[in-house]
């Protein structure tokens, strides 16, 4: 409680610059630990939603099923069931053009899954952009507080005639718990990005996975009716 006390007098009498840059750092260290727990519920939704869908796409259901599901679903679906419509829809759109080479119906269906994860993407990378900012800036900005803090200090002490350590410390010590706040602020969300780095980067290689599953199993049934056609 005594160092929670000190600390706060050592602010209350720092100098209003780094009074500024305490205050900015710990407006940037509530708001990243924010954005660190909407990240991390929203990575857990995607997943759990990826890995519901699949489990469908898996069980045998038709396309044409989980297709109208999906277009039932499309607010409240995960992304690899967005991707899976959008490239459905593509698919269909073109067979209603009366187009049957099957080159030409896979590629539109590939393209339009493709556009269609590079949306979700950005969706689900967003705010890691404010982390990495946060973890790579606060550091620096707490090290200004701190050089102007010192500055500041030794200013103070230039009229002394006489200067102890009891007169250098206090000074020195408010401008070091800059420093200090702005680490407070880097280091987590440096984790936090890192951490969530890797865990968007498997959810987008599940979803590339996907994409040429479900390409494949599009390019055996327009095999498949190519060979039907062909036979009659």
């Amino acid at each position: 409680m005594s160092n929670n006390l000190s600390i706060v007098q050592l602010l209350l009498h720092a100098s209003w610059v780094v009074q500024l840059v305490v205050a900015l750092l710990v407006i940037g260290s509530v708001t990243s630990w924010t954005a660190i727990f909407r990240k991390a519920f929203a990575l857990k939704q995607v997943v759990k939603l990826n890995e519901e869908f699949e489990r469908n796409f898996w069980s045998g259901t038709s396309l044409n099923d989980l297709y109208a599901a999906a277009n039932q679903n499309a607010r409240n679906g995960g992304p690899m069931e967005r991707i899976f419509a959008n490239g459905m829809r593509e698919y269909q759109k073109l067979r209603e053009r009366r187009i049957t080479d099957p080159g030409a119906l896979l590629d539109g269906a590939r393209r339009a899954m493709r556009a269609s994860l590079q949306r979700e993407l950005d969706v689900i990378e967003s705010s890691l952009a404010y982390l990495a900012t946060v973890g790579s800036v606060s550091p620096y900005v707490g090290l200004f507080g701190t050089v102007w803090g010192i500055m500041h200090a030794f200013t103070g002490l230039a009229s002394m005639e006489q200067v102890t350590l009891a007169t250098v410390a206090p000074g020195i010590a408010e401008a070091l718990v800059a420093t200090a706040i702005g680490l407070f602020a880097a280091i987590p969300a440096v984790v936090a990005y890192n951490r969530y780095s890797h865990d968007i980067d498997r959810i987008a290689n599940g979803l590339e996975t996907f994409m040429e599953e479900f390409s494949n199993i599009l390019q055996r049934n327009l095999g498949a009716s190519t060979t039907t056609a062909s036979g009659h």
